[in-house]
């Protein structure tokens, strides 16, 4: 691989050619910058695999996980996958854009493996999911399921729970078939006025969790 394939590789992946609404604006013109252990790359399948304490930026955007796999569709949309070490995690973080004055707002997501589709810049959440929303440094929501998508156009997010019957034996009673969320109240008007918060995170139709 010559460097200059490596740089545009690492320049463009993951990033999508469509734009970011309530997400931080300013993440579609950084820098993408990617550290790992190894790289694996196939240019006739335009496919990368990073390897071993992946840690991607790009703006505010941070990802952490075992193993990175990047890929480019027909149309040029980069499109990412991270998988966690076993009985771990991957790490997704992102600030979102506020009002002039407002707190500073980031997003968090974890789970097993977390999807990044560059065409409609969605982010995805796939076994023991979770999306936290920071406000001023303090929680203000907590979402927990089995897959949870998150779209960074729209601030929208769906949520699904997993039946009790696809979990181990092992699993402990409750862990299974609910979706969890621990919403912030919002502010009442008899309250003092305070600087306008970034919209918040509006469920897709409801929450949907499937049968115990």
């Amino acid at each position: 691989m010559t460097p200059k394939l490596l740089t545009c590789l690492l320049l463009t992946a993951l990033a999508g050619a469509s734009g970011v609404a309530h997400a931080e604006r300013a993440d579609r013109d950084k820098p993408m910058n990617i550290e790992a252990d190894a790289l694996r790359h196939d240019e006739l399948k335009q496919t990368s695999v990073f390897t071993g304490n992946v840690v991607m930026t790009k703006g505010s955007i941070v990802l952490r996980g075992a193993q990175l796999d990047v890929r480019q569709d027909g149309e040029g949309y980069q499109h990412g996958m991270v998988k966690a070490e076993a009985g771990k995690r991957a790490f997704f973080r992102q600030k979102r854009d506020t009002a002039p004055g407002a707190p500073e707002e980031f997003v968090e997501g974890e789970a097993e493996v977390i999807e990044y589709n560059g065409r409609t810049d969605d982010v995805k959440l796939i076994r023991r999911g979770q999306l936290r929303r920071y406000t001023g440094g303090k929680l203000s929501d907590d979402i927990m399921g089995s897959v949870i998508t998150y779209n960074n156009l729209t601030d929208v997010f769906t949520v699904d729970g997993e039946k009790r019957s696809n979990l181990p034996s092992s699993a402990p009673a409750g862990s299974g078939g609910r979706v969890r969320a621990i919403l912030a109240p919002k502010s009442t008007p008899g309250s003092s006025p305070a600087p306008a918060p970034a919209q918040p995170l509006q469920p897709s139709g409801g929450l949907n969790s499937q049968g115990q």
